[in-house]
């Protein structure tokens, strides 16, 4: 299989200004990424990088969006595995694709992003019926991991964390937590994505207790609903005055 097919394209440019992160994760993503501008000169005290970092918890909660912010600061290239062509029934061929995109981030010093890490980091268990395939992926991966190169950032995120295999999760340096916004921060980012918007399209009825991702969804489902209304109603207008014009038009 080709490259490009493991891999999914994706040009968004996110700055950690649009990362909503409480105060301490938002050091620790900040110290990781101060560790690798400095790089070389940490490691000419021998001192290792931080370069393979796993977040965790709710969806839709900013997990994909801080790998990219992190990319973005970096200067680095994101690749995005594209898991659904990387799974294959074939045996040995989901560790070998696997292995073709670690090599090309590594060759490319990019940031390396494993959406779903859990789907093929999954806890070898004697119970599985897929076992000795399992363990050949999950040892091909605590290996890749191991022989990650500092110059390039390894990024895994999950829903699941407890059924990421223990000896994969010991690799990682660096673990942050994602979980819903409180209202409050909801609040807020409510009117940061209503800021684009007239003011008189601002006062939409807000939802909370759901994730950020939910939240974006709901903002512009109910303004596009607003808009269309709107739009539909200025043309039915129109139409109507076309309508009054050419009567007017007919009875002179």
């Amino acid at each position: 299989m080709f490259i490009p097919d493991l891999i999914i394209a994706d040009k968004e440019k996110v700055s950690l200004d649009d990362l909503i992160l409480d105060d301490l994760n938002r050091q620790r993503l900040e110290q990781a990424i101060r560790e690798h501008r400095f790089g070389k000169e940490l490691q000419q005290y021998g001192l290792p990088l931080d370069n393979k970092i796993l977040l965790y918890g709710e969806s839709g909660c900013g997990k994909t969006t801080a790998a990219k912010a992190i990319a973005g600061a970096l200067g680095k290239n994101i690749l995005i595995l594209n898991l659904s062509n990387v799974i294959s029934s074939r045996v040995g061929e989901t560790a070998q694709h696997v292995k073709t995109v670690f090599d090309k981030a590594a060759r490319d010093k990019a940031v390396l992003f494993l959406d779903e890490f859990d789907q093929i980091g999954k806890t070898r268990s004697a119970d599985d019926r897929d076992v000795g395939e399992l363990r050949r992926l999950v040892n091909s991966m605590i290996q890749l991991i191991d022989y990650f190169p500092q110059d390039a950032l390894l990024i895994c995120a999950t829903n699941h964390q407890s059924f990421i295999d223990p000896a994969l999760l010991r690799r990682f340096q660096l673990k942050i937590g994602f979980s819903l916004p409180s209202n409050e921060i909801l609040d807020g980012y409510y009117d940061k994505l209503l800021l684009s918007f007239p003011p008189e399209m601002r006062g939409i009825q807000r939802k909370f207790d759901v994730s950020f991702a939910e939240a974006r969804d709901h903002t512009f489902t109910t303004i596009k609903s607003a808009l269309l209304e709107k739009l539909e109603q200025s043309q039915k207008s129109s139409f109507q005055r076309e309508e009054e014009t050419d009567n007017i038009s007919l009875s002179g």
